[in-house]
């Protein structure tokens, strides 16, 4: 038996396998517009043998089924995921989460001893007031009718005198009561705050997830585990200030980022990289199915199945679109950008809202002012761009207008592809007047269904400039357009309108011209419509 110890002590493979505990932190991040990929490199050293690698302080809720992991310095096996059942971690605390434990501790001390002083006070109080009690029943007793003039003179002066003494006590004591109290709303505010503060430092939940890697080495080593994870719970928006020059027509995009996470876990000094990548969105074509159409007599379709299948025939599936400081700078692959950012950076979980800056973009911008009478009173001044920038502007609730260094206002700005054009608003031309009037109608009986068969219609529109500038304009309205052989649609606008059809939409048209400072220009639209004598307008 002793030599066979002998003989396994000496044997020069690993026989045994032993747990090495390692502690990881986010050492990367790549982040997309939803959802993130996470980084966790730490350095390991073994002995030579069989051994099994312990991340337990994996957050609780990483998604098991996409954990990766990559291995240097060994051989690597079997890799192991749980999310229960994990040993206890042993994390050290920092230096300022014990500073900060220990004056929540001290505060909630001190205000217990004040409490505990208060109620002292309000002891002395009641005790005077047990005094006053006591001395007003010595003056009432039948006793007391039986003394001497001067005893009773005596005793008077001595239960006066005592009262007057036990309510200077109370009063006094009541004061100090109030004092204290007033010091107490004072001690309960500093509780409150450095609670808050220690809340700040330890944000993380205390349940983990737990990652077992077997590795084997034919002798001792040291090397590097690599361990990467797809999350949700995290992600990026786009902002921009967009600052336009109406003189040049120079516009100046400000890009910024702000980044949030909600895994219960805290990034510290993390690299990181934004992408425009989308994979919580859309990520395959869609799939055509085959149309095999039917024909019925009519009596045996409902009225409901008619409905739902003439919006099936008519309805196409909508697109879907998805001071100085360090800026992260862009590269582009072709399909999407990463910015990289300059320096790392730290990210509370479910707390921090972290800016990043994006840097800025150029782009030239043809100016017009476009006027829609038809719904609005005033022009607006609309820049024309050609994003030839080379990177995505994603679509963000937080775009920001300025003109010529005023703030404009905020809305939805919509993803303009590299190479896309885009018409961006940049607020009313006040000076810039609309009018527009039905100058003669002739529809026959008047009402929602129009009985006779013809329909005249005539229209003035009119734009004022009341600025002290020329603007060129784009005025847009429209025409009727009929579907039907038997709607007869003619219509006729002096000027001619510089467009028809507008951006592909039927029936929109546009006119193009500059309007010099304190001019009007008018124009005339006429459209009439006809159809059979046994036929009505809806």
């Amino acid at each position: 038996m002793r030599a066979l110890t002998l003989i396994l002590a000496l044997a020069p493979l690993p026989l045994w396998a032993a747990d090495i505990p390692l502690t990881s932190r986010v050492s990367a991040v790549t982040l997309y517009p939803q959802g993130a990929t996470v980084t966790r490199d730490l350095a390991f050293s073994a002995p030579a043998g069989q051994h099994d690698l312990i991340l337990a302080d994996l957050p609780q809720g990483t998604p098991l089924a996409s954990v990766r992991v990559t291995l240097s310095g060994a051989r690597i096996g079997g890799v192991t995921t749980r999310s229960d059942y994990v040993p206890p971690r042993e994390a050290a605390d920092s230096p300022a989460l014990i500073s900060a434990r220990a004056e929540v501790e001290r505060l909630e001390q001190a205000l217990r001893e004040a409490r505990a002083g208060i109620e002292d006070i309000r002891l002395e109080a009641e005790a005077a007031r047990a005094r006053i009690a006591f001395l007003g029943q010595i003056g009432q007793r039948d006793g007391a009718a039986a003394l001497e003039v001067d005893r009773l003179r005596d005793l008077s002066g001595m239960i006066g005198a005592e009262t007057l003494d036990a309510r200077r006590a109370e009063a006094e004591a009541n004061r100090r009561a109030e004092a204290a109290e007033r010091a107490l709303k004072d001690q309960t505010e500093a509780l409150a705050r450095a609670l808050q503060t220690l809340a700040a430092l330890v944000p993380e939940d205390q349940a983990r997830a737990m990652l077992a890697v077997a590795i084997t080495s034919d002798a001792a080593t040291t090397g590097t585990l690599s361990v990467t994870y797809t999350i949700p719970d995290a992600g990026w928006q786009p902002l921009y200030d967009l600052h336009l020059a109406r003189g040049s027509g120079a516009l100046r995009i400000e890009r910024g980022a702000f980044v949030q996470q909600s895994t219960g876990e805290n990034w510290q000094d993390v690299a990181l990289t934004l992408s425009t990548l989308r994979p919580s969105e859309q990520t395959e074509p869609g799939q055509i199915w085959p149309w095999m159409p039917r024909i019925e007599d009519p009596d045996a379709i409902s009225p409901l199945a008619r409905k739902a299948e003439s919006g099936m025939m008519s309805m196409a599936a909508p697109a879907v679109e998805a001071a100085e400081a360090d800026v992260a700078t862009a590269s582009f692959d072709g399909l999407s950008v990463t910015y990289h950012t300059p320096a790392p950076v730290s990210v509370a979980s479910g707390a921090d809202r972290v800016r990043l800056m994006l840097g800025p973009i150029e782009i030239t911008a043809g100016i017009v002012a476009q006027a829609v009478p038809m719904l609005d009173q005033t022009a607006f001044l609309m820049a024309h761009v050609t994003n030839d920038t080379g990177e995505i502007l994603l679509p963000t609730a937080e775009a920001r207008f300025y003109l010529d260094g005023r703030y404009v206002g905020q809305r939805w700005m919509n993803l303009i592809a590299a190479g896309a054009e885009a018409d961006l608003s940049f607020g009313p031309i006040d000076g810039l007047r609309l009018t527009r009037l039905v100058t003669s109608r002739n529809e026959g009986d008047r009402g929602l269904i129009t009985k006779s068969n013809e329909m005249t219609e005539n229209l003035e529109i009119k734009i004022e400039n009341l600025t002290d500038q020329a603007w060129p304009l784009r005025v847009l309205d429209r025409v009727p357009v009929s579907e039907q052989q038997d709607l007869k649609i003619t219509w006729q606008a002096t000027p001619s309108a510089s467009e028809e059809d507008v951006d592909g939409q039927r029936g929109i048209l546009a006119w193009v011209f500059d309007l010099p400072a304190g001019q009007s220009r008018a124009i005339a639209l006429q459209t009439r419509l006809t159809w059979p004598e046994n036929k009505v307008l809806r």
